[in-house]
């Protein structure tokens, strides 16, 4: 039998842990072996869960003035309270997997998940929902999804436009290849300006008969001169 120290220790510890706890289920069972209740212990502690048979009044006493409190009706026959600080899901699947698979030794009582106090049913579909390191996996795999499908519309842009400046380039040749033909002759004309301006311009011979009248009037004034000169 214990001693009213370790009672009171064990009520203490079972107090604090309840009051750090997040979600906390209550159970019953019959004719349980050995055996089966360390598998269901198992269960428990790979769910991240704690578990103890508690008695009535240590149990009354130790949820008083937490947010468990509501469930202290179910505080009758043989009780065992199973609780858990992390994903109240988790804990509401093993619990209700469990209770499902040994119907002939546990029975649910009630239970309490984020402050509501559910029942059996409200357990089952607790359990349908997906565990919070579910919905990390999924919101990463829609994440890698859309950052996949990101990477792969920038990289398709580069490829496209290379794409469409081959075809450019391909259909370029012909055009260019016009515009240099028609392009020649205007290139050449400034050089046959310049090559007229540079040559000299033709010397102009003149006439025989212009030639006579010029040596006339040039020979006009040295007649006139020695016919002075005889008259003097």
């Amino acid at each position: 039998m214990k001693s009213r120290e370790t009672k009171q220790r064990d009520l203490d510890a079972l107090t604090e842990s309840l009051q750090n706890s997040k979600s906390a289920m209550v159970v019953s069972f019959s004719k349980l072996t050995v055996n089966k209740d360390q598998e269901f212990r198992n269960r428990l502690r790979e769910a991240g869960a704690e578990y103890q048979v508690v008695k009535n009044t240590l149990a009354r006493i130790a949820v008083k003035g937490t947010e468990f409190e509501q469930a202290s009706e179910s505080f009758k026959g043989v009780t065992a309270i199973a609780w858990t600080e992390n994903d109240p899901v988790i804990l509401s699947k093993a619990i209700s997997k469990f209770m499902k698979d040994n119907a002939d030794i546990y029975k649910f009582k009630t239970g309490v998940v984020d402050g509501k106090l559910v029942d059996l049913t409200q357990l089952t579909t607790i359990a349908n929902l997906p565990s919070k390191e579910e919905l990390i996996a999924k919101l990463l795999y829609v994440i890698n999804a859309q950052a996949q499908r990101l990477v792969t519309v920038i990289n398709a842009v580069p490829r496209d436009l290379a794409v469409v400046i081959k075809q450019i380039g391909e259909k370029a040749p012909a055009a260019p290849a016009a515009e240099a033909k028609a392009e020649e002759p205007k290139a050449e004309a400034p050089e046959e300006v310049k090559a007229e301006e540079a040559a000299p311009a033709p010397v102009v011979e003149e006439a025989p008969e212009a030639q006579a009248q010029e040596a006339a009037a040039e020979e006009a004034p040295a007649a006139e001169a020695e016919a002075e000169e005889k008259a003097e």
